[in-house]
């Protein structure tokens, strides 16, 4: 079985911007990016090869970077890369040049070839690229350079070529191309071995307009630096030595070759000085053309041999800037700042300058510099503020003041600055606070990377004030800065800022704050992707994406322009409005509807229903057993309108508890009965007489009527439930005042509840019509009453007083009914 084809790799890491970075990716051939890639960087992988397909589907890819692979050749890869400006194939294993990798390349704007281990160009290579502006080639490898090499090459703004063993150079293979704005030169070997060759190839490259850079020089006499009198032949006007190793020797040498050149601007970058300082002999050359002298990363060899540049003068009266940086300076003694009679821009950054050296460097103070505008002596150990403002105070014509990246922890209160001093730079220390020793004059300032809380001085003409790398927990109140128009604040602990506190800045027009510990709540996200968007005055100078989320605890690390919020998040109270609206709406109609069902009604009873019952429980009142129902002290509780109270009090209860018609015989038989039994005292004729008065119905009945049995204190519906209770029967004298009444409807409530139970017997409830009153009468809710009232014969009362005496007997058999005779 064949072994699977392995899996193409693929790389993700591209912006928004359609710019892909697929560097350090270990990569062993070209994975695959999305079609769209505008730019594709390539470099320190493990390509060895590039095919014809690898780059088919990149059609709008702009500029590709493969340094630093093993590339060995690029057959046809680049062919479809019609529109690609930028190519760099440095640092591979490119033995040879073949001018068909670039026949389709008509765009090409830059190409890099540096460090490949090709011999010589050979063949025209570069003549299809006739938009090509920028050409580095050449390594360890290049041996020759030949006038056909580089044929077609016109017109270039830049050309490196890397030349540090190159052995033959045919005159004129450089000359054809013009102009150059900047020509970069690595000859080391042939300096020290053909210092003709040299002389040949500058000729061909030096014009008056052109900035030559030579790197990789050691001058170590006369003969080294020959090959620089046919630069100033071509009067350059710009030069820079780099990576470069002088003497004495060499160095009077060269001024003596530019001497009368005009040389504008002289700079010497990673300069080591095998030398003493003795360059008095050059004192007659002419060099008041240089106006800029620029020197970083020197290192004198023995420093304590050096000699005082005060012989100097012939090179130091002229500039108007220097620079010297990172060049291990401690002090400049006070008699050679005096030399400086033209500086307008001192540049003594990263050395070793105290407080007191910068004193003698100033001399105190004085009168000296009079002419300097800019001064920086960032990166030194100074650390008294206040020092370095007395000491420039007195240079009225100062503006830009450098002093970061030292060791300042206080701000004193007031400070004595120039009243010229428009920009301020105290970046990089440890000040934790902000006094009013700043300069009211003050256009820019910075006090990036401190440890400031707040910010509250009032700069009335200030332009630009940088704050990042703070501890700033809001932005600072935009009415102190009427002018501002830039503001930097990344890196800081701000949680969020709003569009009111910008519309404090009235003329704010750029913000930088990304980098900051921003909460991510509704109001801020919309806000800031309103602002993200240019919905705002200001504009966002960082990246989008550079604004990240810092809570909550799910959106951390999220880009703030891609947070999308639930709605309940952001508009909670707008939804619990309406909710709560319709919830109330729901409510509302579901009451009516409970309303119009007696759904209320039916609660309502029940919870007193069970809470009278519960009070019952606790009396321990019996209820359903025949035998305990025997021994109710009532027989009914009647229930009925106080309008209909006289019927019941002069008709009803005397008819039942007290019947009239019984009354005279009972008092007769009783009396007979007693003599009998005195005369006689024969048991059976008792007997008789008690069987006789039961049998005329002279025993009373007991009623339960609220006024009268009713305990007082008592809830009233405890004393209704318990009057049902304590009561075989329940009597209801129904009328229409019966149903208009509150209390008699509570009584007609138990009832139902009282039907329900299912201790009580089907004939629990007596109904007594005083007056014609239809079912329909009764409320439905009292649907078991109403059935009773259709299933169930009640007595009505009757208006003829004739049939009254069956009413009441009738009215006696139900209420005896299953009870005692």
């Amino acid at each position: 079985m064949a072994a699977a084809a392995p899996q193409d790799p693929s790389c993700s890491r591209c912006d928004r911007r359609s710019a892909c970075n697929c560097s350090h990716g270990s990569f062993p051939r070209v994975p695959s990016v999305p079609a769209s890639a505008r730019s594709l960087d390539l470099s320190c992988n493990n390509i060895t090869a590039v095919t014809d397909g690898d780059l088919a589907d990149l059609k709008l890819l702009t500029a590709l970077n493969l340094r630093a692979n093993g590339l060995a050749s690029t057959p046809s890869a680049f062919d479809s890369l019609w529109i690609l400006e930028d190519l760099d194939l440095s640092d591979n294993q490119l033995t040879a040049l073949n001018p068909r990798w670039f026949r389709t390349l008509g765009a090409l704007q830059r190409l890099h070839l540096l460090n490949n281990p090709y011999s010589c160009l050979g063949s025209p290579v570069f003549q299809d690229l006739v938009r090509l502006r920028t050409l580095a080639f050449g390594g360890p490898a290049l041996e020759e350079l030949k006038r056909r090499d580089l044929l077609g090459v016109n017109q270039l703004d830049e050309l490196a070529v890397h030349a540090n063993n190159l052995a033959r150079y045919e005159s004129g293979a450089l000359a054809n191309i013009w102009p150059l704005r900047h020509v970069t030169m690595k000859v080391h070997g042939p300096v020290l071995d053909n210092p003709a060759m040299v002389s040949a190839l500058l000729a061909d490259v030096s014009y008056p307009d052109t900035h030559l850079t030579l790197e990789d020089l050691l001058l170590v006499g006369n003969r080294s630096v020959l090959p620089l009198a046919e630069a100033a032949k071509r009067r350059i006007r710009q030069m820079t030595i780099r990576n470069v190793s002088f003497t004495d020797e060499a160095f009077v040498e060269m001024l003596v070759i530019m001497s009368g050149v005009p040389l504008t601007y002289l700079a010497m970058d990673d300069i080591t000085l095998n030398a003493n300082g003795q360059w008095g002999r050059a004192g007659w050359t002419d060099h008041r053309s240089i106006d800029e002298f620029f020197a970083r990363n020197i290192v004198v060899v023995d420093v304590f041999k050096f000699m005082s540049l005060s012989d100097m003068t012939f090179l130091m009266k002229y500039p108007r800037k220097v620079s010297v940086i990172n060049a291990g300076v401690f002090v400049i003694p006070c008699r050679t700042s005096r030399l400086l009679i033209n500086l307008q821009y001192l540049d003594l950054s990263d050395n070793l300058l105290t407080d007191l050296t910068l004193a003698e460097s100033l001399c105190d103070g004085g009168a000296t510099l009079q002419l300097l505008r800019v001064l920086n002596v960032s990166g030194n150990a100074l650390q008294s503020l206040p020092t370095i403002s007395q000491l420039v105070a007195s240079h009225s014509k100062l503006t830009h003041l450098d002093i970061s990246r030292n060791g300042f922890n206080f701000m004193p209160p007031r400070c004595h600055w120039p009243p010229s001093l428009r920009h301020l730079n105290i970046s990089g220390a440890k000040l934790s606070a902000a006094t009013s020793c700043l300069p009211p004059s003050l256009q820019v300032l910075d006090l990036s990377h401190n440890g400031l809380r707040t910010f509250s001085l009032p700069l009335p003409v200030l332009t630009e004030l940088h704050l990042s790398g703070n501890k700033l927990l809001r932005l600072p109140d935009g009415q102190l800065f009427p002018h501002l128009m830039v503001l930097h604040l990344q890196s800081n602990t701000l949680s969020q800022f709003s569009a009111s506190e910008l519309l404090r800045f009235r003329r704010l027009q750029s913000l930088g704050a990304a980098g900051n510990r921003f909460v991510c709540s509704c109001d801020f996200v919309a806000f800031l992707q309103s602002v993200l968007r240019g919905g705002g005055a200001a504009r966002l100078t960082d990246d989008e994406d550079a604004y990240t989320c810092d809570s909550p605890l799910g959106l951390q690390g999220a880009p703030v322009a891609r947070v999308r919020l639930p709605v309940a998040a952001c508009h909670a109270v707008l939804l619990v409005s309406a909710c709560c609206g319709v919830a109330l709406l729901l409510g509302t109609l579901a009451g009516a509807l409970l309303w119009r069902l007696n759904a209320f009604w039916y609660l309502r009873m029940t919870w007193a229903w069970l809470r009278a019952k519960r009070s019952s429980r606790r009396r321990g009142e019996p209820r359903g057993d025949p035998a305990a129902e025997a021994l109710l002290p009532y027989d009914a509780f009647v229930s009925y309108s106080e309008r209909d109270a006289a019927w019941v009090e002069n008709l009803l209860v005397p008819e039942l508890e007290e019947p009239p018609s019984l009354r005279p015989r009972r008092a007769d038989v009783l009396q007979d009965a007693h003599q009998d039994v005195l005369q006689d005292a024969h048991q059976d004729v008792l007997q008789d007489v008690l069987q006789d008065v039961l049998q005329a119905g002279a025993t009373p009945l007991r009623l339960c009527l609220h006024k009268r049995d009713f305990l007082p204190g008592r809830w009233i519906l405890d004393n209704i439930v318990s009057a049902m209770e304590r009561s075989r029967r329940t009597v209801f004298v129904l009328s229409e005042s019966f149903v208009q009444s509150d209390w008699c409807r509570y009584e007609l409530d138990f009832s139902h509840f009282w039907l329900l139970d299912g201790a009580a017997g089907r004939d629990a409830a007596i109904l007594v019509l005083l007056e014609p009153l239809s079912k329909d009468d009764v409320p439905k809710r009292f649907c078991k009453l109403r059935r009773l009232m259709s299933s169930t014969t009640y007595l009505e009362w009757p208006r003829d007083e004739d049939r009254r005496a069956d009413f009441w007997d009738s009215l006696r058999d139900a209420l005896r009914r299953d009870g005692r005779r």
